[in-house]
C-alpha cells in the first residue's frame, strides 16, 4: 500500500513539475539545462545544405545497414587504411590530444556522458565524438569546458576547410570513405584546432576496425570495454565471442583498459587475455569486491533520481580503492549505476596516471548527468502538446534484449506497480522477438498495451521495421509466454479513441491490446487513451521505446 501511494505521489509530481530532459553543461560552478543549441531549425538547415548533401552523397552504413563481417578483424572487415590515409592528408590530428577510447554493445553513450562531465566538473577542456544524435549532427561533436555542441558556423568552416581534402582521399581510395569516416575525422580535426585536453571518443561498431580505432597507444590515455552483447551480430562475427575479439581491438599497448561488465566468465577471459597480450593494466567496474549500490528512489523538484554508493575495492588488477555515498544519479536504473561506476573507474585511472581529478569533481559530474532518450520523462505540458492529456510520458532508446531488462527494472524501482502502455518502433536487424519476450516475460501482468509504429532510421526507411512484421513478432513472443493478447484489425486505428470501443471490450480486459499504427502520433494518443480506458484515469505511464531514432521522433514532433 505505500509503495502504492509512493507511486501515486510521483506521478503526480511528474505532472506537476518540469522534467529537465537534455545534457547538463558546465559554466564555471553553474549548471545549465536547456535545449538551445540542439533543436533544428531552417537557418541551421539552409547553413549546413551543402555539408549535408556532401554527407548524404557518400554511403552511411546507420541508413542501410552494416555488410557481414564488417566489425571483424578480418579480410571482410572495414579497411583502416582509408581512415589512415585521411588521418595523414589532415597532418593526423589525433596525434594531438590524448582520447578515452570508448567500445561496447550498450552503455557507450552514457558511459561517455558520465566521464566527459567528471573531466568538465574539473576544469578540463573535454573533446566528446558520439552516435546516434537526436535533433541535429552537431550533438555528435561537442567540446570546450562546457560541453556545447559544435557551433553551425563552426561546422560548417571545418567543412568548407576540409573539403578539398576529403575529396583527394576519396579520390585516392576509389571513392570509398564512408560518411561516418569523414564525420571522426572532422570531429578529431576539430579537437586539435580547439587544443582540447582530452577527448571522450565512441566506437561507432565493435572496435578493431572502426573508424574511430586509428588512435594509437602514444595518444590514448584510457580504453574503455563497456558490456557485450548480441547486437550486430552478423556484422562482428556471428557470436559473443567473436563481439569480445572485435571490441578487444581497442586495447592498447601498455595503455590501461576499464572493464565494464558484468561479463561472462568465458567472454571476460577474452578481454583480460588481450590486455595481458597488451601488457594492459585491467580495472573492472564489475570485480566481487566493488559493493555499489542503489539505496533508493526519490524526487527533487518533481525529478526523479535514484541515491546511490559507489564502492571500489578491486580484489585484483589496478589498486583503486574508492567510497562516495549518496551519490545522486539523474539517469536512473541499475544499468546506468554500472555505466557510473565505469564512469568513476576511468576517472580512477587518469588519476592513477596523474591527471588531477577530485572526488568532488567525480560526484558533481555523475550528478550533473542526464541524456535525451534514456529514461527521459517529458513534462505535462509537453505531454499536452503531443495530444496526451494527464499523461506520464517515458522516452528510452532500449532496442536489444538486456536494455529492454534494464528498461523495465527501471520503471518497476521507480514506478512499482505502474500500468503501462508501450509504443515500440525499432531497426530491422534487431532481436524483435527476444526484445518483445524480455518486456513482456518480465512485467506482462502490467502492460495494457503495445503500439507498434515506424520511424525512420538515420533519415531513411531502408532499416525501418514494418508494423506488421513487429506485431507478428510480438504475438509470437506473447505465444511463447502464455500471455493472451487482443488483436485490433481495422482500417482506422484511430477508433480506439472512440469511446465506445471499451465497451466492447470491456469482458477482455485481461488481454493485452496489441495495434498497429504507422503514425507514431496516432500511437501515442491511442496508447494513452487505452491506458486511461483501462485504468479508470488511474496510475499509467506510456513508454516510448525501441530505439533513439523513435525517441528522435517524438521529440522533432514537439520541437519541431
Amino acid at each position: 500500500m505505500a509503495m502504492a501511494m509512493a507511486m501515486k505521489a510521483s506521478l503526480k509530481l511528474l505532472g506537476q513539475y518540469p522534467i529537465l530532459s537534455c545534457s547538463k553543461h558546465w559554466r564555471g560552478s553553474s549548471l545549465r539545462v536547456s535545449f538551445r543549441g540542439l533543436c533544428t531549425d531552417s537557418t541551421e538547415e539552409l547553413q549546413l545544405k551543402d555539408f549535408m548533401e556532401y554527407l548524404d552523397s557518400l554511403k552511411n552504413y546507420e541508413k542501410l545497414g552494416v555488410p557481414k563481417g564488417a566489425g571483424t578483424d578480418s579480410e571482410d572487415g572495414f579497411d583502416l587504411s582509408r581512415m589512415r590515409t585521411l588521418m595523414k592528408l589532415l597532418d593526423n590530428p589525433h596525434s594531438d590530444f590524448k582520447a578515452i577510447h570508448i567500445a561496447g554493445t550498450k552503455g557507450k553513450g552514457s558511459t561517455a556522458a558520465f566521464i566527459s562531465n567528471i573531466l568538465r566538473a574539473q576544469g578540463y577542456s573535454v573533446g566528446s565524438y558520439t552516435s546516434p544524435h537526436i535533433h541535429t549532427i552537431r550533438e555528435r561533436i561537442s567540446l570546450g569546458k562546457f560541453g556545447e555542441p559544435v557551433s553551425t558556423k563552426a561546422l560548417n568552416s571545418l567543412f568548407l576547410r576540409m573539403k578539398e581534402i576529403i575529396n583527394q582521399a576519396r579520390k585516392l581510395e576509389n571513392g570509398h570513405i564512408s560518411h561516418f569516416e569523414v564525420l571522426t575525422a572532422m570531429a578529431f580535426k576539430l579537437f586539435a584546432e580547439e587544443n582540447v585536453d582530452v577527448a571522450v571518443i565512441e566506437a561507432g561498431l565493435g572496435g578493431a576496425r572502426d573508424a574511430t580505432n586509428v588512435i594509437c597507444s602514444t595518444g590514448l590515455a584510457v580504453s574503455v570495454i563497456t558490456t557485450i552483447g548480441e547486437e550486430h551480430l552478423a556484422a562482428l562475427g556471428g557470436s559473443l565471442e567473436s563481439i569480445a575479439v572485435a571490441k578487444s581491438g581497442i586495447i592498447k599497448h601498455g595503455c590501461p583498459v576499464v572493464l565494464g561488465g558484468p561479463f561472462l566468465p568465458h567472454i571476460e577471459k577474452i578481454l583480460r587475455d588481450k590486455a595481458s597480450l597488451m601488457s594492459s593494466p585491467v580495472a573492472s567496474a564489475s570485480d566481487s569486491g566493488n559493493c555499489s549500490k542503489i539505496n533508493d528512489i526519490s524526487l527533487i523538484d518533481g525529478r526523479p533520481y535514484q541515491s546511490c554508493d559507489i564502492v571500489i575495492q578491486a580484489d585484483r588488477d589496478l589498486s583503486l580503492p574508492f567510497e562516495l555515498l549518496d551519490v545522486k544519479l539523474y539517469m536512473l536504473g541499475s544499468h546506468q549505476l554500472q555505466n557510473a561506476v565505469t564512469a568513476t573507474c576511468t576517472a580512477l585511472c587518469l588519476r592513477d596516471q596523474g591527471w588531477n581529478i577530485s572526488d568532488e569533481s567525480i560526484r558533481a559530474g555523475l550528478e550533473n548527468t542526464c541524456l535525451l532518450g534514456r529514461s527521459q520523462f517529458l513534462t505535462s505540458e509537453e505531454a499536452e502538446a503531443l495530444g496526451l492529456s494527464n499523461a506520464i510520458l517515458m522516452l528510452d532508446g532500449a532496442h536489444t534484449k538486456d536494455s529492454a531488462k534494464a528498461l523495465v527494472d527501471t520503471i518497476q524501482r521507480t514506478f512499482p506497480g505502474a500500468h503501462l502502455a508501450l509504443v515500440v518502433a525499432m531497426a530491422s536487424d534487431k532481436d524483435h522477438v527476444g526484445f518483445a519476450r524480455e518486456l513482456l516475460s518480465v512485467s506482462g501482468g502490467k502492460i495494457e498495451a503495445v503500439l507498434l509504429t515506424e520511424a525512420s532510421i538515420a533519415g531513411g526507411k531502408s532499416r525501418t521495421t514494418s508494423t506488421s512484421f513487429l506485431r507478428d513478432c510480438w504475438i509470437q513472443a506473447s505465444n511463447e509466454l502464455g500471455l493472451a493478447t487482443l488483436q485490433v484489425e481495422m482500417e482506422e486505428p484511430r477508433e480506439l479513441l472512440k469511446d465506445q470501443f471499451y465497451g466492447s471490450v470491456s469482458d477482455q480486459e485481461t488481454k493485452i491490446v496489441l495495434v498497429s499504427e504507422p503514425s507514431c502520433l496516432s500511437s501515442l494518443q491511442i496508447a494513452n487513451h487505452i491506458l486511461r480506458g483501462r485504468t479508470g484515469n488511474g496510475s499509467g505511464i506510456v513508454v516510448v521505446t525501441g530505439s533513439l531514432h523513435i525517441v528522435s521522433s517524438v521529440l522533432a514532433t514537439l520541437h519541431g
